[in-house]
Order: structure tokens, then C-alpha cells, then sequence
């Protein structure tokens, strides 16, 4: 199994974790970042997945 990853909105700072999910914003716990639907935004500023980077927590 692959451990789950941090990945950071680099224009606002917001995470999402893959093992928390952010089922608030249609996102489920353990949702891989690659099944995450490109027309999603950031919920905190706007920005496209494609402003996301992983990060090391």
C-alpha cells in the first residue's frame, strides 16, 4: 500500500491529505490525489489541482 500524501496550495497555503480527505469540500478520507477531479478548486482561495505541490509533513 502507498502511504498517503500532503499536498499544498501554493498560492494560499492550504493542505489536503490524502488520509484525512476533506469531506466538507467532496473529498473523501483516503482519496488519492490523482482521483481528485481536475475542475476542482481550492476551497480556501480558488485555485486549480494544477496549484497544488507535495509537501513532506
Amino acid at each position: 500500500m502507498i502511504a498517503p500524501k500532503t499536498w499544498m496550495c501554493l498560492i494560499c497555503g492550504w493542505i489536503y491529505d490524502e488520509a484525512a480527505g476533506s469531506p466538507g469540500h467532496g473529498l473523501a478520507p483516503n482519496t488519492p490525489w490523482e482521483q481528485v477531479s481536475m475542475n476542482w478548486t481550492c476551497p480556501e482561495c480558488g485555485a486549480r489541482k494544477e496549484d497544488f505541490e507535495m509537501i513532506q509533513i
